[in-house]
C-alpha cells in the first residue's frame, strides 16, 4: 500500500532530507566547534633545553621557556583561542614557595609569549601541586596531613600576582580551596590588576581521569589523595553551590572539570549562570581516545569530534583540550 503525498506529509516528517549530504548536515548543525573557543594546555619545564615528549600524553611535550613561543605561534596561526600554562620548577619544597618566583617557568613563559604572540589569550593555572614535594595542591598541616586552606590562600595570592605582573590575561585557581576566588580578586584589585580575569575551577571533581596529567606535571600526591578538597563525583547540587559562591566572589568564567563524565553538570551550570562556562576535557579523556585508536578499536578523528561536540552541546562556550591543535588543523 502506497501513501499519497498528502497523507505522507501528515503521517511523518521527512527528516532525512536535511541529512542527505555533508553540505546539508553542516548547514543545519545545531552545535558548531570553533578554534577560537579552544584553550591548549602547555607544560613549561624549567629543567630542560628542548621539547621533551610526554609518554602519558602522545603528541604533547614539555617545553623549555626558550622554545615555548614556537608552540604559541603555531597555536595562534591555527586560530586557537588561548594557552593554559602549567609550570615544572627546578626545585620543589613542602610549601610550594618557588611557584611565585618571577623567574620561574610560567612567569618567564608568559613574558616570552606576551611579546611573540600578543593576540593570544594567556591563562595561568594557579595551583601548587607541581611545586610541592608532596604533590598536594597547597600547604599541608603536619599534625594530620590535611590541606591548610588559609595558609595555601596566602601562597596562591602571591602566585596570582606574579603571573599578573608577567602578563597573564587570566589566572585560573584550580585547587578547590574555600574562598580562593574572593581572596585572589581582592589581592589583584589592590595591586591594580583589576583587568586580569579569573577563570575558576569552580566544580572540579576528584576524578580518576587525571592520571596522565599528574605524570606530565610530576604532581602525583606522595601520600593520601585529594578527595578532601576536590568534589565527590556523586554530587551535582553541591557543584551548583560551589559555582554560585565563586560567581559571588567575582569569578569571570567558571569551569567544570572533567568534561565528558560531567556533561550533566555543565548543562546545569549553563542553565543557571549567565557568564562564560568552560569545561576541561582532561588528560584521561584524551589518553583513552588515543589508546583506543592506537589499538584499532575506534576511529580517532570521529571520536574526537563527537566528544567535543557533546561538551559544547551540553553548554560549554570554552573548551580546554589536549586535542586543540588537532581540531583546529582539521577545521582549516
Amino acid at each position: 500500500m502506497s501513501l499519497t503525498a498528502e497523507r505522507a506529509a501528515i503521517a511523518y516528517r521527512r527528516h532525512h532530507r536535511l541529512r542527505r549530504t555533508p553540505a546539508l548536515r553542516r548547514l543545519v548543525a545545531e552545535t558548531r566547534l570553533a578554534p577560537a573557543a579552544f584553550v591548549l594546555p602547555v607544560f613549561v619545564d624549567a629543567r630542560i633545553d628542548a621539547p621533551t615528549p610526554i609518554s602519558s600524553l602522545p603528541g604533547h611535550s614539555r617545553w623549555p621557556v626558550s622554545r615555548v613561543a614556537e608552540l604559541g605561534e603555531r597555536a595562534a596561526r591555527a586560530g586557537i583561542g588561548g594557552l593554559l600554562l602549567f609550570g615544572l620548577p627546578r626545585e620543589k619544597d613542602d610549601r610550594g614557595e618557588n611557584a611565585a618566583d618571577p623567574l620561574g617557568p610560567v612567569p618567564a613563559a608568559l613574558r616570552v609569549l606576551r611579546a611573540r604572540v600578543p593576540d593570544l589569550a594567556l591563562v595561568a593555572d594557579v595551583c601548587l601541586c607541581e611545586y610541592t614535594t608532596h604533590g598536594h595542591c597547597g600547604v599541608v598541616q603536619k599534625d594530620d596531613g590535611q590541606l591548610d586552606n588559609d595558609a595555601t590562600l596566602e601562597n596562591l595570592g602571591r602566585l596570582a600576582l606574579s603571573y599578573a605582573r608577567a602578563g597573564a590575561d587570566i589566572v585560573a585557581p584550580s585547587g578547590m580551596l574555600d574562598g580562593f576566588v574572593g581572596f585572589l580578586r581582592e589581592g589583584l584589585d589592590e595591586e591594580n590588576f583589576d583587568r586580569v580575569a579569573i577563570l575558576s575551577y569552580a566544580a572540579k571533581y576528584a576524578s580518576a581521569y587525571y592520571g596522565p596529567f599528574r605524570a606530565a606535571a610530576d604532581s602525583t600526591p606522595a601520600f593520601g589523595d585529594r578527595h578532601g578538597y576536590q568534589m565527590d563525583p556523586a554530587n551535582v547540587r553541591e557543584a551548583m553551590r560551589e559555582v554560585a559562591l565563586d560567581v559571588e566572589e567575582g569569578a569571570d568564567i567558571v569551569m567544570v572539570k572533567p568534561a565528558l563524565a560531567y556533561l550533566d553538570v555543565i548543562q546545569r551550570v549553563r542553565e543557571r549562570f549567565d557568564l562564560p562556562v568552560a569545561a576541561y576535557a582532561v588528560s584521561g579523556e584524551y589518553a583513552m581516545i588515543k589508546a583506543a585508536a592506537a589499538a584499532g578499536m575506534i576511529d580517532e578523528e570521529r571520536a574526537m569530534w563527537e566528544t567535543h561536540l557533546a561538551i559544547v552541546r551540553a553548554g560549554a562556550s570554552i573548551v580546554l583540550t589536549y586535542f586543540a591543535k588537532d581540531l583546529a588543523r582539521r577545521m582549516r
